[in-house]
């Protein structure tokens, strides 16, 4: 059977050493499955089991192959669509629930990291800055948001105090939330993964589900094995293929791409972030960015529709960075590499049930690293009875890319297109 290795990232030539862990070749019984060894799957993961739950997790890849152990490594509160939208949407009871959960997602991988003792490179703050007067009016508004649902840890900047934190001249300010923050992505999987296995859970690599068997006792097939479960998770997220083909028609895997520099030297870093928090700017398709425990530079940006994995990665990104840092015009660019996010057309969230044994959350539309801790906790509360939060997700109205799959990324790329462009002229 063929063996994925991690893709040629920083994260994967820095991560913490683990155990190999074995291929499924048996059949073997559960309480519940997990499919995919990502964010979701961990922390659903690990929710049960102190809960009192036997899991078995199965992992097509490694833990962590995904968007879990590639992404830029920001703990971003909130989604993708923030709570006004949802409000917007859903109305005012259902957005509440909703809006008080958009801050728990970076408090609980704090909790995890903590009480596993999860060694993963992880510092507060984080910086949303702003381009144009329009954006900043935006953060302005959101702060009011945000402390509407009890989250005070915002600080708005303005130019001046925005060039204490990041040495950029592009900004005109931003908002500091001191509640948002940076991780070694890899390190925290495998750490949460650690954490599983010592709570008695099982994880599988090399192990992809081809095939649920529906049911009242439902069972995942794997290539050598196959599991038989009482409840089902489905944490595939964009790397799920059309194993639910369901779930495949209402989201899109798209790519992303991140480059990170040699060791910048513990004074060029400082000069470049003095606090060491990290940025996201404010456009529609934004750029991230941050310093590694080692003091390298890791720049984001970028998104690719379809989840094509593009030819020249550092000449899409490596602009990008310069246009922010031109002091970095003679770094060597290390590593350069994409991974895929799955995207809805609400930009928000799909979690539901299929028939009374199958759960899933999918669709974190590029939000997904304080999200999916979430997601786990939330599915893990449905499985034992405690269905209010997970209602409140499931009842979000999603809807199919027009077109179909066809033509969902030329629709996708075009929408793009005109926000980026409104972007550029400061609309």
């Amino acid at each position: 059977m063929a063996n994925t290795p991690y893709p040629q990232s920083y994260y994967a030539a820095s991560a913490n050493p683990v155990p190999p862990r074995p291929a499924l070749q048996e059949e073997v019984q559960t309480d519940v499955c997990v499919i995919g060894a990502g964010y979701t799957g961990l922390s659903s993961a690990l929710f049960l089991l102190e809960a009192g739950f036997s899991v078995t997790v199965l992992e097509a890849a490694k833990v962590g192959f995904g968007a879990s152990g590639r992404n830029g490594g920001q703990i971003v509160n909130s989604y993708s669509r923030d709570i006004d939208v949802i409000e917007r949407t859903v109305g005012p009871k259902q957005a509440q629930l909703l809006g008080h959960m958009a801050f728990e997602g970076g408090r609980i991988i704090r909790e995890r990291v903590a009480k596993y003792n999860i060694q993963c490179d992880l510092k507060d703050g984080g910086v949303f800055a702003a381009l144009t007067a329009k954006q900043m009016g935006h953060l302005e508004s959101q702060k009011r948001l945000w402390e509407r649902f009890g989250h005070t840890q915002l600080e708005l900047m303005d130019q001046k105090r925005i060039r204490e934190v990041v040495d950029c001249d592009q900004y005109l300010g931003g908002m500091l939330d001191m509640s948002g923050g940076h991780i070694h992505p890899l390190n925290l999987a495998l750490g949460e993964a650690a954490a599983v296995e010592s709570l008695g859970g099982k994880i599988y690599e090399q192990s992809p589900a081809v095939r649920i068997e529906r049911g009242a006792n439902p069972v995942v097939h794997t290539p050598q094995g196959k599991v038989r479960a009482k409840f089902i998770i489905v944490a595939g997220n964009a790397y799920l293929g059309n194993l639910v083909p369901e779930l495949a028609a209402k989201s899109m895997p798209c790519g992303t791409q991140v480059i990170t520099t040699e060791p910048l030297g513990e004074d060029l870093a400082r000069q470049l972030l003095p606090q060491d928090y990290c940025v996201e700017d404010c456009n529609y398709l934004l750029d991230y960015y941050r310093l590694t425990g080692d003091k390298r530079l890791i720049f984001g940006g970028g998104v690719v529709y379809g989840a094509r994995d593009p030819a020249n990665i550092e000449a899409i990104i490596r602009p990008k960075m310069l246009k922010a840092f031109p002091q970095l015009k003679d770094v060597k660019i290390d590593y350069a590499w994409t991974g895929n996010f799955l995207l809805t057309l609400s930009r928000l969230p799909q979690v539901g049930r299929l028939g009374d044994n199958i759960y899933y959350s999918q669709g974190c539309s590029g939000h997904g690293v304080t999200y999916t801790h979430l997601a786990g906790k939330v599915l893990a509360e449905a499985l034992r009875g405690q269905a209010e939060r997970f209602d409140a997700f499931a009842e979000l109205p999603h809807y199919p890319f027009p077109g179909g799959q066809m033509l969902r990324v030329p629709f996708s790329a075009l929408g793009a297109w005109y926000y980026s462009l409104r972007d550029r002229l400061g609309f």
